[in-house]
């Protein structure tokens, strides 16, 4: 049996929502065990990212200009643009209609990593539990251990995204999503 075919995510946390009228921003925050460097690189390498992210990128975010996101398990390919490329510090780019800001704080010798990621406030709970359960699978390839990615439409399915959904619709006050 694979780690993959044991993994349950743990309970909703380090996540919370900045509202400003109808436009919301997911904010969540992991504490990795991994230097900012090593972060970088997977949230950078075209090749990691299709380790981890719910998009594959079509080339390298680490520098300003365009670039296309296609999104996991659709047939959805974002136009889109790298915005700020600071390494191992700062990274913004658009994905689709929504924009994406991670940091990277040092942290000990590991990584404090922080996602904005604003959404439709009808789907926060679900972007909440996709991202939790991505940023799981980006700390097991960092030490690698890797489980393979699980996202998309496909992952709706798993168990575990369901009752993270539900969870973080409560902590949000949401509605809980219907799948």
């Amino acid at each position: 049996m694979s780690n993959r075919d044991t993994y349950m995510p743990g309970p909703a946390s380090g996540a919370s929502v900045q509202k400003d009228g109808d436009r919301w921003t997911l904010v969540l925050v992991r504490e990795l065990r991994h230097p900012p460097a090593m972060v970088w690189e997977a949230l950078t390498d075209p090749a990691q990212l299709s380790e981890w992210a719910p998009f594959d990128a079509d080339r390298n975010l680490a520098a300003v200009g365009p670039v296309k996101l296609s999104t996991v398990g659709t047939p959805q390919v974002s136009e889109s643009s790298v915005k700020r490329a600071e390494p191992q510090k700062v990274l913004e780019y658009g994905w689709g209609d929504n924009d994406i800001r991670w940091e990277l704080e040092p942290l000990g010798g590991g990584t404090r990593l922080k996602l904005w990621h604003n959404i439709d406030r009808r789907f926060i709970a679900w972007g909440a539990a996709g991202w939790h359960i991505c940023f799981d699978v980006l700390e097991r390839l960092l030490g690698a251990e890797p489980i393979g990615r699980m996202a998309g439409p496909e992952n709706m399915k798993f168990s575990g995204w369901q009752r993270l959904s539900a969870e973080y619709a409560k902590q949000f006050g949401t509605e809980t999503p219907s799948w």
